[in-house]
């Protein structure tokens, strides 16, 4: 995995893109290894949960907290609606 990132690090780097280090994070699924992944000598911070395109991705890969999230979104946009007669 640090391999990846170094390339992708250095793939960015020529073409003008800048990787930032505090909003990249991690998540290990059957990894190996557990060393540090380094982006420039920083760690990534290693997460359990993150959002990716309104779905929430999880390390057990279970859907309850998306399926959750999602109920909840819905709730609120109905709590927002007005009656229009």
């Amino acid at each position: 995995m640090q391999e990846k990132t170094t390339k992708l690090e250095t793939v960015s780097q020529q073409l003008g893109l800048t990787i930032h280090g505090e909003k990249t994070k991690i998540m290990r699924l059957n990894a190996g290894s557990r060393d540090p992944i380094l982006l420039r000598g920083s760690p990534l911070k290693e997460v359990d949960t993150f959002t990716y395109l309104g779905s929430v991705i999880n390390i057990q890969g279970g859907s309850d907290e998306d399926v959750s999230v999602r109920i909840q979104k819905a709730r609120s946009a109905f709590a927002i609606l007005k009656n229009i007669w």
